[in-house]
């Protein structure tokens, strides 16, 4: 008996351990699920948000179009409606926090036509207690709040990154609009910053065709400050370039998606006009080109390389005397310069031609005259004269020669001169379009949607002027991509008297790169203003 109560004792005893190992590993169980939803750090909202009378103001003002200001809350609806929000978050120690955690990311390098700055990977998984916290309450709590103010549907869809703008990073002149998005945000996380510094968020009025004219407000980043607006067809702005060269311009920024606002047609410019050559024979070339260029069997051999890349540069095109002449003729004359834009298409100057001195007038003739559309055929195997051959005409010499062959055993005739006449008229003729520029801090172009649409093949030509001390880290060198890729295909920086000439086909396009602050800057740190010039020309078969 005492073996079967001791059995039975034995039995209770590891029955008794066994359940209380059971709530022990409960209780470690719960200890992790504690920590686990302690690693989330709760993200207060500040008072403005939390206000309900000041949501319900709010609210009638956006839906009227109205300023509003209410504390650390302010709705402005010029140049179109955007909200200011204070002290968005409403523990400091949290902002700091989510500052540090950020800092700690890895940041990629982004440049292309319209920025460049640095970016994190994307943060809607990141599991940083802050960063998930902040992630939580904007989009929930502060999601909802959006969608009483709008009165409209938000999803819960999380897009969300941080940027770090620093000295020259630049984000230029966009709208924002990508399917689903309904509004942009921005959440400043910045030292004490001022207009000086750059960075500010500028926005733009629009004409009446929905194109960016001019900025009208500049918002400067401000410490747990959240900055946001309505994507729309007039949402038009940019950040300017930092200028501060030890500062960071940390945000957080993203978009709440939800039923986007109906779009008028996408406005497209009217082409520009294109001319046939002038009628001007070989003595300009004789007076201007370097007469290595006019040499026949050097020609071929540009020809050649040419058509092995699609692209070349002539260095010292022009005589040395010309090109100085017109290099201090661009720099000192009385030329009146335009601003070309909309900005979310181009920013640079253009001379109005009318203004031109006698020399710049007569370079631009030449690039436009008969003998220029004649040596470019030459230089490039291109069909830009009439007396230019064409891969058609090899082909048809061939069919001809045999022709002749076969009316020799036949008795036939050859090809009737009526047919010849209508070859004649199938064959277009060539045309050119071109602007003389001027490249200044600020300067740049950008890809858009009708020149994509409209892309043809086409030979493009710069010819540089009074950059001889241009370094490409300023910008304004030209990118060659290829049509909805990041792939980058060619870069063309500019070079005195470097005569450059790229064939691009219909899935290519090119930009020029914003020309930044430091083409302003000298070794030593004084401004001072630098800019270059060119002859930019575009010729079609």
């Amino acid at each position: 008996m005492s073996i079967k109560v001791k059995a039975g004792f034995d039995i209770l005893n590891y029955t008794s351990s066994m359940a209380s190992k059971r709530r022990q590993d409960e209780v470690g169980k719960s200890d992790k699920k504690k920590k686990q939803k302690k690693s989330e750090e709760t993200a207060e909202l500040g008072s403005a948000v939390e206000d309900d009378q000041v949501k319900s103001a709010v609210k009638e003002a956006w839906s009227r179009r109205t300023h509003c200001s209410l504390g650390d809350l302010e709705l402005d609806c010029h140049p179109f409606p955007h909200c200011i929000i204070k002290n968005f978050l409403g523990s400091e120690t949290f902002v700091e926090n989510l500052q540090r955690e950020l800092l700690e990311l890895n940041f990629h390098e982004k440049s292309n036509d319209l920025y460049k700055f640095k970016q994190s990977d994307d943060l809607r998984k990141r599991t940083e207690p802050h960063i998930a916290g902040l992630r939580v309450a904007l989009f929930g709590r502060f999601r909802s709040w959006l969608s009483e103010v709008l009165g409209v549907e938000l999803e819960p869809t999380v897009d969300i990154s941080c940027a770090r703008y620093e000295y020259t990073d630049i984000l230029l002149c966009h709208d924002d609009e990508l399917e689903g998005r309904r509004v942009a945000f921005i959440l400043y996380l910045v030292p004490p910053w001022q207009s000086s510094d750059g960075g500010t968020l500028d926005l733009y009025t629009t004409d009446g065709n929905f194109q960016p004219q001019s900025i009208v407000k500049s918002l400067v980043p401000s410490w747990n400050t959240l900055v946001l607006f309505e994507v729309s067809p007039v949402s038009f702005h940019q950040v300017s370039e930092v200028l501060s060269q030890d500062k960071c311009r940390l945000s957080l920024s993203g978009w709440f998606h939800g039923p986007p606002l109906e779009r008028p047609p996408r406005h497209i410019e009217p082409p520009v006009p294109r001319s046939p050559h002038l009628p001007r024979d070989e003595t300009l070339l004789l007076e201007w080109v370097n007469p290595v260029y006019l040499d026949i069997s050097y020609q071929e051999q540009i020809q050649e390389e040419f058509e092995d890349s699609s692209e070349i540069q002539l260095k010292d095109f022009l005589k040395e005397e010309k090109f100085r002449e017109l290099g201090e003729a661009l720099r000192h004359a009385q030329i009146q310069w335009t601003r070309r834009g909309p900005p979310n298409k181009r920013c640079y100057e253009v001379a109005s031609l009318d203004t031109l001195p006698q020399c710049v007038s007569t370079c631009w003739e030449l690039l436009r005259s008969e003998a220029f559309f004649l040596l470019l055929s030459n230089f490039t195997g291109l069909r830009l004269h009439y007396l230019c051959p064409t891969d058609d005409d090899d082909e048809r010499e061939q069919k001809e020669q045999e022709d002749v062959r076969d009316g020799e055993a036949t008795g036939s005739s050859t090809e009737s001169p009526s047919a010849n006449a209508s070859r004649a008229k199938e064959l277009s003729t060539p045309v050119c379009c071109g602007e003389v520029r001027r490249w200044s801090h600020g300067g740049y172009t950008l890809l858009h949607d009708g020149e994509a649409a409209r892309a043809e093949y086409a030979l493009d030509l710069v010819l540089p002027f009074g950059c001889a001390d241009w370094q490409s880290e300023f910008g304004g060198f030209t990118c060659y991509v290829a049509n909805e890729e990041d792939e980058e295909l060619l870069t063309v920086y500019p070079e005195d008297n470097s005569l450059a000439l790229v064939y691009r086909d219909k899935e290519t396009l090119k930009f020029v790169k914003h020309v930044n602050q430091k083409s302003s800057s000298d070794s030593a740190g004084t401004s001072t203003c630098r800019a270059f010039y060119d002859f930019s020309f575009v010729y079609y078969e």
